[in-house]
């Protein structure tokens, strides 16, 4: 197998558009960008185990004559540690920095035109959609009173408790018009397409950047208005909160922790901010430090830091256990986590949440969402929380 990196420029006229990353992965490729940074797939060059993910791709023969680009893959992994992922390899993949460095890999005799082509205009539709439930209600309702109870009683200090609702179409969900509508809505966002899988996370797990490691966890959400005032008062409150200060020092403390050990330096912002995205708003901690050297492939860390205790709870193996018990249903990929990693262990991973996962026809899609119970947490609050958790996926999904 031999893989080629060339500069974008050089497949692209000198009249012509430089081709968006949502454009290039259509409704059949994969995406994972946020603020137009990121990257594109299109094809299936190969599939690889995501723990052997690094050394498969830097035993490649790759020709590049782009100064710092190595070959990658992308992928997810499940929300229960330890389970098994691979990660695609795409047969063609486009690329943009921050730094303005755009480029192409392609993979054997893999024909990059289709994946630069301008994308076909959508065709409006008009379809029914209709709303069920994946797991009653009184069964969420129930979990969050077992883990706000299992909090007081001092066996947990935080359980996440999500619960899953299903959209079925009467026509197949085209994904290439899901991802621009989040582009629109969520373009701030982690947005992601990987077999099936879509949504636009604005919680970073980790990014490893040479040396450089970076986390920006959140905990601890409020409901936005639309209207400014309202919201800034919203978030004033979520400041003030002892409930969601409690959730969120949990998940800083557990983050920071895990990193440490790899790291020379690791610092954070003193005081948590305020994380707006287009329906909610989370408090938000951003942490940056230098790894020791020869420092950890990004894999690594996204192993050892998921779930945090955002998506799981703390101590990490006593909560995951409570979530299996009480939930009623399986989480799959929710909650894991969603990312790209190259042949020299750099990359970038979000926690996999505000998503909606497809079935094989796109004629039913689930959507999950979840929140921190601590001892404060009252089960009909919690419900309202997910509720407008999932109107980020539920906005971008239905168009009657």
């Amino acid at each position: 197998m031999r893989a080629v990196t060339r500069p974008l420029s050089e497949l692209i006229s000198s009249d012509g558009v430089t081709p968006d990353l949502n454009d290039i992965a259509g409704s059949d490729g994969f995406l994972f960008v946020r603020d137009g940074v990121g990257i594109a797939g299109r094809g299936i060059a190969a599939r690889v185990p995501i723990d052997a993910a690094v050394g498969w791709l830097a035993a490649v023969d790759h020709r590049s004559t782009v100064n710092g680009i190595e070959l990658i893959a992308m992928g997810s992994i499940p929300f229960r540690p330890g389970d098994d992922g691979d990660l695609v390899v795409p047969a063609v993949l486009v690329g943009k920095r921050s730094d303005g460095t755009q480029w192409v890999t392609t993979f054997d005799d893999a024909d990059p035109t289709e994946a630069l082509s301008a994308p076909d205009k959508p065709i409006p539709t008009a379809t029914t959609y209709s709303i069920g439930h994946s797991a009653p209600i009184d069964t969420y309702l129930a979990a969050v009173a077992a883990a706000r109870d299992a909090v007081r009683a001092g066996q947990l200090t935080k359980a996440v408790i999500a619960r899953p609702i299903t959209v079925t179409a009467d026509q197949p969900i085209d994904i290439g018009s899901v991802l621009r509508r989040l582009k629109a809505s969520f373009g701030s966002s982690y947005r992601y397409s990987i077999d099936g899988l879509i949504g636009a996370s604005p919680e970073l797990l980790v990014e490893v950047d040479g040396a450089v490691v970076r986390s920006h966890p959140l905990a601890g959400t409020t409901p936005r208005t639309g209207n400014p005032a309202n919201d800034a008062a919203l978030a004033t409150e979520l400041q003030a909160s002892k409930k969601n200060q409690i959730e969120h020092r949990i998940v800083i403390d557990e983050v920071h922790d895990t990193l440490l050990p790899w790291a020379s330096y690791l610092d954070w912002e003193p005081e948590p901010s305020i994380v707006s995205v287009a329906n909610v708003q989370h408090l938000g901690t951003r942490m940056e430090g230098m790894l020791s050297q020869p420092g950890p492939s990004v894999i690594e860390l996204v192993r050892a830091l998921s779930p945090t205790p955002a998506l799981g709870g703390h101590p990490r193996s006593e909560a995951i256990e409570l979530i299996e018990r009480v939930e009623g249903f399986e989480r799959g990929r929710y909650g894991g986590a969603v990312g790209w990693v190259d042949a020299a262990g750099n990359g970038t991973w979000a926690v996999t949440i505000r998503c909606a996962e497809l079935s094989d026809d796109r004629l039913v899609a689930r959507l999950v969402a979840g929140g921190g119970i601590v001892a404060e947490s009252e089960p009909l609050s919690e419900l309202a929380e997910t509720q407008a958790k999932f109107q980020a996926m539920l906005s971008a999904l239905v168009r009657p």
